[in-house]
């Protein structure tokens, strides 16, 4: 449900999250302004933005009509000037710190009404992120979604040690307002939450390879179907507590001395990433994907977040 003083969203940048999560916004009655680099940036971005909505489409999720009426809540420009009422802004630039710093200049100097900026940082620390502003450095808050975050719920939010609590509820309640599971981390940490503990397990993953034990294609069906399912429905700590404690500390105490303590990327990758094989992208990296259907690929790595699909759209005419 839509905010009240929330009236004008702004998305800084048009790339995947950017295009999903004008999407998201749009998707739940706000209007959203996206702003690119150049027309044709922007034309790239309202593409991404309408494959979003197709794909929804098919599934029978959002009418065609709906989907009409969410584009007509979106709009594209180049200039700063026509975001100066934003409410609330969202930016999802390059992950590199002196590119974010050039956007939060252009901000200061033009946008003067906004309550919060969110940067979907997946790894640039919050605190080193505000250093990119000089009077508005209380609004910057550290929002990281999971690609595509019009699908996948989770937002994890940190925020740096000039965030005023204000500006983390703000944040929190855009973001819970379109459906999205918002967590606030009580400091910061590199890779948030999710992703140290998703790297955790690629990195034992990676582990077993090179001690032999595994092939990658049966870790990913041990994965598949074992206790990857399990987690979409209850929690870690659920889980184990529901084992009993006795026994994860009996496991606990045999099995940790045998895992993985890398503290760097391991051969197995790193020899891949020095031959360019850099995975889809190059068409081989751990698996060949010259051969792979990527429409396919799209479609099942949605398929298990369209259950969460709870939001409020807009009637069509």
């Amino acid at each position: 449900m839509k905010l009240d003083g929330i009236n004008h969203i702004t998305i800084i940048g048009t790339g995947m999250i950017g295009a999903s999560m004008a999407a998201l916004f749009t998707g739940n009655g706000y209007s959203v302004t996206m702003l690119a680099i150049d027309e044709q940036q922007g034309e790239a971005g309202k593409k991404r933005y309408d494959e979003c909505f197709c794909d929804l489409v098919a599934k029978g999720l959002v009418t065609e009509k709906q989907h009409a009426a969410c584009a007509r809540l979106l709009g594209i420009t180049q200039n700063y000037e026509d975001v100066a009422d934003t409410d609330f802004i969202f930016e999802s630039v390059f992950e590199r710190i002196d590119v974010k710093h050039s956007v939060y200049r252009c901000i200061e100097r033009h946008c003067h009404n906004y309550q919060a900026l969110a940067s979907s940082t997946s790894a640039l620390s919050a605190d080193d992120l505000a250093e990119g502003l000089t009077k508005d450095k209380a609004k910057l808050v550290g929002a990281h979604p999971w690609n595509p975050p019009h699908l996948v719920p989770s937002i994890e939010l940190v925020g740096s040690r000039h965030s005023s609590p204000q500006a983390i509820r703000v944040a929190y309640d855009v973001l819970e307002s379109v459906g999205r599971k918002v967590v606030v981390m009580k400091k910061p940490a590199p890779g948030f939450i999710g992703n140290r503990l998703q790297h955790a397990l690629y990195r034992e993953a990676v582990h077993m390879i090179e001690q032999g034990i595994a092939s990658p294609e049966d870790i990913d069906k041990t994965l598949t179907y074992s206790f990857i399912p399990r987690y979409t429905s209850i929690g870690l700590f659920e889980h184990f507590d529901y084992a009993g404690l006795d026994m994860i500390v009996s496991i606990h105490d045999y099995l940790y001395p045998d895992l993985c303590n890398a503290t760097a990327a391991q051969d197995y990758i790193r020899s891949r990433l020095e031959a360019g094989d850099l995975g889809q992208k190059t068409g081989k990296g751990v698996y060949d994907w010259r051969s792979v259907d990527m429409d396919d690929f799209r479609k099942r790595a949605a398929q298990p977040y369209l259950q969460f699909f709870n939001w409020s759209l807009p009637e069509g005419e």
